[in-house]
């Protein structure tokens, strides 16, 4: 290895040429002496099947040096040009998906709720949870205190008050449901819209996917993020550190969402890893629990450096009345201005405990409309046409504030698949495309929830027992133990049976039909037995991919992007290039070969021609999956049905293309041959045509199983098998998808979040086995 470059494949490289030259004058040594057209066409098909055979792994090695080389010269530090044109790209998606994202959760419908914040004050009973104020906040010097107030309805004062700060740090605390995210969803998308040249670009992130032990720096796991998350980041109009400049030089501010969904230790760990990696004009936004917050920072030993600190306060009884009549009609009828009367004359309450009921006529409905999640599930169910308040507000049906938001949780899903129609020719997000039963997508949730706070990782990760909010498809075979070692030795035996069936098969059939149909009868190799050859080639091939099933619950989603416009130049320029190279190679071989009065056979120089254009195409085939897996710069960001479809097309993709390549590899050459020879009858194109698709599954099903990236073979053995167990639905990514649009859950990048923590632990809670 030079100058980060590995040199070893290139040597591979040119001992397969010369195996190909060696094939290549196999095949066509008859034509020189006497053995015949129909001989060289025999040939052709079994070189054809060979040389393929031998380039499956070549080009898997090729691929891995070329990564490889891309990962050490990744370390060139990008120019000052190139790290401007990628920021503004990432300001651009990240624009673009929180957009849609904050229509599909309605947050400026019909107004963002006008939820309070304020810096929280002293207490002598609990730890300080903010930093010293003149390292927050310059201008407080004089009064030695912090205080902000702020509305989540007026964002843009806050996002002023934000950039006045010393370091731009800031802390969201609250209980559950208060609107933490939501608020921090905001900020960001009002920093983007008001953000100047010199800002950084703020990107959310679940920070529950940190892994302090193998990235210690944030910089590092926020670069690691960004490339996986926004492929765009990749694409060869930038330089491949195009992610790791970005963070490293203060150009993204991270939004970290989520502290309390780590175990506390991780808590602890994440509080003192970003001190460690926060430089001076490092930006930071945490949301978190406040028990959870002040529990992670005793451990710690230190507050978040130079941060601000804002936890909400309760809506009171008139603001959740006033936020509901704009929700309604005009004139929503009397049970509704009922029901807002007797909201709008209950005293204020604070968070007290969902059990505990508060005073006024209608104490439990004011103490749940005290949080957005409240608001939110209270619109959703009972504005739709049809429903009634009147129960709102009756002790004998909700005692407490707790068994009203338990209702409000069953009611929701029928409520939702009620009133969003499903439309598949509509663009609109918020209509789903299938229509689905309540009853199974409440059992299907309840169980994908309950997976979540239970789930055991048996690949080697580092979920074991823990907690999370966040569902990778990628993960669901690893953290289900869906692959367990039955299962994987039961797909190794398969893989190795089918792949010798296979090749012997195809081996077998060629052998078979020379010996048969044919006078002249080529000795190969000896005579050797071809379908033994076959056989043991497809028993090794087989128990070495075969033994690559353990690895496929661990193997991160792979990228194809099939979109032709806008960049068809890269994938039909190989085409001729590598077509030209197979005839000007032909063409020397041609001129290499005078007949002995020292004239040249035109015949033959239609086979070489023909071969080299056959051996033209195959390169350009098998140089698709590598146009197909580089991003450009247009790419959008990749949502978690996105991400899944790239992984798909991807495997689909590798498995075509080397089918194809098998069948064009020899077919068209022994098909030519065959002819020029005058033995091409019905029955030679049967038999060709059947061993060329012989070969074609054979390449196929090789290829299939190779390679990086085979999260979506796992993903689909997990997902039969829980779909058969009634745990899931057989297509679980397109039901998930629309459970997204009607607003069940929540996408942060190629991962799904139930939209509200406390839905995920109520559908938990209530979920039933199926029997």
């Amino acid at each position: 290895m030079r100058n980060g470059k590995v040199w070893w494949p290139w040597l591979a490289v040119l001992a397969a040429v010369v195996g190909v030259l060696v094939l290549a004058w196999v095949t066509f040594t008859p034509l020189t002496d006497n053995g015949g057209l129909q001989v060289s066409a025999n040939r052709a098909q079994l070189t054809g099947g060979f040389v393929l055979a031998a380039a499956v792994p070549l080009v898997l090695a090729l691929r891995w040096a070329r990564q490889r080389s891309r990962e050490l010269v990744a370390a060139a530090v990008p120019g000052p040009e190139v790290v401007a044109r990628a920021k503004e790209l990432l300001a651009g998606l990240v624009a673009e998906q929180w957009e849609d994202e904050a229509r599909r959760r309605s947050l400026d419908d019909p107004y963002p709720i006008p939820v309070r914040w304020r810096t929280p004050a002293p207490d002598a009973h609990t730890p300080a949870v903010m930093d010293h104020p003149d390292l927050i906040d310059p201008t407080t010097a004089s009064t030695g205190r912090v205080w902000w107030t702020a509305s989540s309805n007026h964002i843009a004062a806050l996002s002023v008050r934000f950039r006045r700060t010393r370091r731009g740090r800031l802390v969201i605390l609250g209980k559950a449901g208060t609107g933490k995210t939501t608020l921090a969803i905001q900020l960001l998308l009002d920093l983007l819209a008001t953000r100047t040249t010199g800002e950084p670009v703020p990107v959310l992130l679940p920070v529950a996917g940190w892994d302090t032990e193998q990235f210690p720096r944030l910089h590092d796991w926020v670069a690691d993020r960004l490339a996986r998350d926004y492929p765009a980041l990749r694409s060869p109009d930038l330089s491949t550190g195009a992610a790791h400049a970005l963070t490293g030089r203060g150009h993204v501010l991270p939004v970290l969402d989520g502290l309390d969904e780590l175990p506390p230790p991780a808590q602890a760990n994440v509080i003192s890893a970003l001190n460690r990696s926060l430089g001076g004009d490092d930006q930071l936004i945490l949301t978190s629990r406040t028990t959870e917050f002040t529990t992670a920072i005793t451990a710690a030993g230190d507050v978040v450096n130079s941060a601000a600190v804002l936890e909400p306060l309760p809506l009171s009884p008139a603001a959740a009345a006033d936020y509901l009549t704009h929700c309604l009609p005009p004139s929503p009828g009397p049970a509704w201005e009922q029901t807002l009367t007797a909201l709008r004359t209950t005293p204020p309450t604070d968070l007290t405990p969902l059990q505990q009921v508060p005073p006024g006529p209608a104490g439990a409905l004011a103490r749940v409309t005290a949080t957005p999640l409240g608001l939110w599930l209270l619109r959703t169910v009972y504005t739709a046409p049809g429903t009634t308040p009147t129960d709102l507000t009756d002790p004998a049906l909700f005692p407490t504030p707790a068994a009203l938001q338990a209702a409000l949780f069953d009611r929701l899903i029928p409520a939702l698949i009620t009133t969003r129609e499903p439309r598949k020719d509509s663009a609109e997000p918020f209509r789903p495309r299938h229509r689905h039963d309540p009853c199974d997508t409440r059992r299907w949730l309840g169980y994908l929830a309950h997976h979540l706070i239970n789930q055991t990782d048996s690949s080697g990760g580092q979920e074991g027992g823990q907690e999370t909010r966040d569902f990778a498809w990628w993960r669901l075979a690893a953290t289900t133990r869906a692959m367990t070692l039955t299962t994987q030795l039961a797909l190794t035996v398969t893989i190795t049976l089918s792949l010798a069936l296979m090749w012997g098969l195809m081996t077998g059939f060629v052998d078979w039909v020379e010996n048969r149909y044919f006078e002249e009868k080529d000795q190969f190799l000896g005579g050797f037995p071809l379908g033994i050859l076959g056989l043991a080639f497809g028993l090794l091939a087989g128990a070495y991919f075969g033994s690559q099933v353990r690895l496929w619950a661990r193997e991160t989603p792979g990228y194809a992007d099939l979109r032709i416009r806008n960049r068809p130049a890269g994938l039909f320029r190989p085409l001729v290039k590598y077509c030209a190279i197979g005839l000007t190679t032909a063409l020397a071989c041609w001129l290499a070969q005078p007949t002995e009065d020292g004239t040249y056979e035109s015949s033959l120089l239609v086979i070489v021609a023909w071969y080299g254009l056959i051996f033209g195409a195959t390169a350009w085939l098998l140089k698709i999956p590598n146009w197909a897996t580089t991003p450009v710069s247009s790419t959008l960001t990749v949502a978690p049905i996105d991400s899944w479809r790239a992984d798909r097309n991807l495997n689909l993709l590798r498995i075509t293309i080397c089918a194809l390549a098998g069948g064009l590899c020899f077919w068209p050459t022994a098909v030519l041959l065959a002819a020029l020879a005058g033995d091409l009858d019905t029955w030679g194109a049967l038999t060709w045509s059947a061993q060329t698709l012989l070969l074609a599954l054979t390449c196929g099903l090789t290829v299939g199983v190779a390679g990086r990236h085979r999260a979506w073979w796992a993903y689909l053995i997990a997902t039969r098998k829980l779909a058969r167990a009634g745990r899931l639905p057989p297509q679980l990514m397109p039901f998930l998808d629309d459970c997204h649009r009607l607003g069940l859950l929540r996408a942060v990048g190629p991962i799904y979040q139930f939209r509200h923590a406390e839905l995920q632990d109520h559908l938990a809670a209530t979920y039933q086995a199926p029997p």
